[in-house]
């Protein structure tokens, strides 16, 4: 099975900085995608970052495209998300998923099928 564990969330001032990890496991092979997605309070879970390892493909949403860099450190099996220039509006639970059928392409990131549990990110103004 595929186990996800994100962490690194924390409270950080506007225009500060912060780095979550995704501990992944269970994985066969390279064909599946990896990443970000966030819910804040009284709105719905968005993508955030995805990486597709079969193919490279990496989405970023408008939102963050910019300010946000997923990476991945595959001796670790580990992904990361760093997070520049924050603003209070990416205060939220932040989750890692992954998944063998997720697409992912620049403009989107759909289907992933195992989810980790979320990290909380409080951004102060």
């Amino acid at each position: 099975d595929v186990q996800l564990q994100a962490s690194g969330g924390g409270l950080v001032q506007a225009g500060g900085s912060l780095r979550l990890s995704c501990a992944a496991s269970g994985f066969t092979g390279d064909d599946y995608a990896i990443g970000w997605f966030r819910q804040a309070p009284g709105k719905e879970r968005e993508g955030v970052s995805c990486f597709d390892y079969s193919d490279g493909y990496t989405y970023y949403s408008g939102s963050v495209k910019g300010r946000f860099t997923i990476s991945s450190d595959n001796a670790k099996n580990t992904v990361y998300l760093q997070m520049n220039s924050l603003k209070p509006e990416d205060t939220a639970v932040y989750y890692c998923a992954a998944g063998s059928r997720a697409l992912v392409l620049p403009s989107l990131c759909h289907g992933m099928d195992s989810w980790g549990e979320g990290t909380l990110v409080t951004v102060s103004s």
